[in-house]
């Protein structure tokens, strides 16, 4: 099973205002899904991570949800800290998997040789994140009435720390709680989160914890303690997930553009 996770595709209607006066937030995310479209092996679903749009009104995720159309395979949504629940569902009514009601947009995916849980770490009006009693209850739920299947979860708000201490300040509350859960559950085979708009991995909780790159712009990589975020034109890319039973789940990045094949210099006689 191959797995395509974008993130923080940051959606922008006509005259709304861009995430750091970026422009081209939407094309990227139209690119991004032609990549998706034009790959060798196909992907089985699009995992979408949060701060699917800048602004949650309907405008932008009308625009989301034609930009997301052409993709030839199903997509599964989370919000992040720029989504809103209610706006979201009304985008995409036909998502059943999506609660209506306002309330956490928590889910299970069972139809696949690796199960996809689906959390939401919103804080309604704030930046980070968090896993409270609730949702962590929730989860404990979907995890034990299924031990025995490869099972991946997806997130917006990271629970780990990425050395980036802007950005380490807005991630996920509840971090430890959370980590002890999933180490009590080895069919965890990975989480999968955005929100820090680049890549990075750390092993926790006895399973990985990964983060994807933006579909609109990277955070520069700066571990200066002192430093404050800073988005740079990075190449775009964003995360595949590959899944095969008695090997397990392995990860890349793929990145967003036509490349040069080196042909192999002729061996001399």
């Amino acid at each position: 099973m191959l797995i395509a996770q974008i993130s923080d595709c940051h959606v922008t209607a006509p005259g709304t205002p861009s995430i750091r006066g970026l422009s081209t937030a939407t094309e990227n995310l139209h690119r991004t899904v032609a990549h998706i479209n034009g790959l060798a092996t196909r992907p089985d679903v699009v995992l979408a991570t949060g701060d699917l749009v800048h602004h949650p009104t309907a405008a932008c995720y009308a625009v989301l949800r034609e930009a997301l159309a052409a993709l030839t395979m199903p997509v599964y949504l989370i919000p992040g800290n720029h989504d809103d629940r209610r706006e979201l569902k009304n985008a995409f009514p036909e998502h059943d998997y999506l609660p209506g009601d306002g309330s956490f947009q928590h889910y299970a995916i069972e139809d696949y040789p690796i199960r996809l849980i689906g959390l939401d770490t919103v804080i309604p009006q704030e930046v980070g994140g968090a896993i409270c009693d609730e949702r962590r209850a929730w989860l404990a739920e979907r995890l034990d009435e299924a031990r025995d299947r490869p099972t991946l979860i997806f997130m917006h708000h990271p629970p780990i720390p990425i050395g980036v201490k802007g950005m380490d300040r807005i991630n996920c509350e509840g971090a430890d709680a959370l980590r002890d859960l999933i180490a009590r559950h080895p069919q965890v085979e990975r989480v999968v989160c955005g929100h820090v708009h680049r890549p990075a991995q750390m092993r926790w909780g006895g399973t990985v914890v990964s983060t994807a790159p933006s579909t609109a712009a990277q955070l520069r990589l700066d571990l200066d303690p002192g430093a404050e975020p800073e988005f740079v034109a990075e190449p775009l890319a964003y995360a595949l997930h590959y899944w095969e039973a008695g090997t397990g789940l392995v990860s890349h990045l793929s990145f967003v553009g036509e490349f040069a094949v080196f042909e192999a210099p002729e061996e001399a006689d």
